[in-house]
């Protein structure tokens, strides 16, 4: 077996490089971060874009901004409309290299206009700030990473994909496309920049995410004069609400959610609307259809009760990325590489989801938090380490060293998928 936890002389050159670029990384970071990216802030996501792709352009590739998938949502009043987003930046290098990678990133935030917008020193090497791990500092890396390997002798082996998604918090419904073209492209591996725990974990094995929208409509009376000429659409959404939490333990592994019941109004008129909105978590496609005919059960219930339709709305959007042979190989390999400069990785399982896996499901093994350390996202407590930007940069580096070089084996590790 080839040795990948010493360095080359061309992975000395990328450290070195790397790390004489940790205070511009930062300063990169900090000023996407100024940017409100929030996931429906589409001014602000337009704003940030073209900024990007200048940044990726310093690359020897090509960089274009596409227009993302108009996809459909929900509204307050029940009605399904279609949405457009911003641009899902694409970048393309040397497709015809033997080695093949497609990286991906995103570059919206959880955070709305005014929600959380400054950016604090914290001392410590940590920098508080919306998006700065999550994961404009991902996206900072990624490019970092990139200009070092094709600043050594080995970047007309590899040849990459980059998907920049403006969509990836509220699910790459816009760009879930994208992801999958760039992935079935010839990829051998996948390379994702969401943030690593604090400790310096990786993700392991993922579950598998849906989102459901329920609208239940009922029939609206006086409720002093005619309540029984009324039919609650609340009180049907309140049985729903019960039986989906009643799932959470009936099978190993899935988890349901209801984020939020709306509608309803005035406390003297039966209320005739009612949206229950509600996530899904499950470890593998046997458990994601058996939350799915629930959900479709207890729909059927409520819609049984007198006086009460609706329609049910989304699914699982993002397949489950199970631990299997190739994920294994290539997480062997990414802590491998990882010792070559110091750091004892591991990989945790967990019930978050991301890109990665729309890419695992698209058919590439992926490993998809190799961006910077940090903790507490998705809260105005969001902190990143800035004494990791040179270290996680430089991980990736070497990766591409080493696939490009053939001390990693892309195609093989991408071959046992199927085993």
């Amino acid at each position: 077996m080839i040795d990948l936890s010493t360095l080359s002389h061309d992975d000395e050159a990328a450290r070195e490089r790397l790390m004489s670029r940790a205070t511009d990384m930062i300063s990169q970071t900090r000023n996407w971060a100024s940017i409100n990216t929030g996931s429906w802030n589409i001014d602000g996501l337009r704003q940030l874009a073209p900024i990007l792709a200048d940044a990726f352009s310093e690359l020897d590739a090509e960089v274009r901004l596409d227009p993302g998938d108009p996809f459909e949502s929900v509204s307050d009043t029940g009605e399904t409309e279609t949405t457009e987003t911003s641009s899902v930046i694409r970048v393309s290098a040397r497709p015809d290299a033997p080695v093949q990678v497609i990286m991906s990133g995103h570059y919206d935030t959880v955070f709305p206009p005014g929600a959380f917008e400054t950016i604090r020193d914290l001392g410590g090497d940590r920098l508080n700030g919306p998006g700065l791990a999550d994961m404009k500092g991902g996206l900072c890396i990624m490019r970092e990473a990139l200009l070092a390997f094709e600043a050594g002798p080995l970047k007309d082996r590899l040849g990459y994909q980059i998907v920049i998604t403006p969509d990836e918090e509220i699910g790459n419904f816009a760009s879930a496309r994208a992801l999958t073209e760039a992935a079935r492209s010839g990829a051998h591996i996948g390379m994702t920049y969401e943030p690593c725990m604090d400790t310096g974990a990786m993700s392991g094995g993922r579950k598998g995410s849906a989102v459901f929208d329920i609208v239940l409509r009922g029939r609206a009376a006086h409720a002093g004069r005619a309540k029984d000429e009324g039919r609650s659409a609340l009180e049907a959404a309140a049985e729903l609400v019960v039986g989906l939490e009643g799932l959470n333990g009936q099978r190993d592994g899935v988890t349901i959610n209801v984020g939020s019941i709306d509608g309803g109004g005035p406390v003297n008129i039966v209320p005739d609307l009612a949206i229950v909105r509600f996530g899904a978590r499950a470890p593998d496609a046997d458990a994601a259809a058996w939350a799915t005919s629930e959900v479709q059960r207890l729909f059927a219930r409520a819609t049984a009760r007198d006086g009460i339709h609706g329609h049910l709305h989304g699914g699982f959007y993002r397949p489950p990325k199970p631990r299997n042979t190739a994920q294994q190989a290539l997480f062997d390999a990414v802590r491998a590489t990882g010792q070559a400069i110091g750091l004892d990785l591991v990989f945790e399982d967990t019930g978050g989801v991301c890109e990665g896996n729309n890419i695992f499901a698209a058919g590439v093994p992926n490993v998809d938090t190799l961006g910077v350390m940090g903790g507490r996202i998705h809260s105005n407590e969001e902190y990143v380490l800035t004494n990791s930007f040179p270290e996680r940069a430089t991980l990736s580096a070497l990766l591409l060293n080493r696939l490009a070089d053939g001390r990693l084996d892309g195609a093989g590790i991408k071959a046992l998928m199927d085993s």
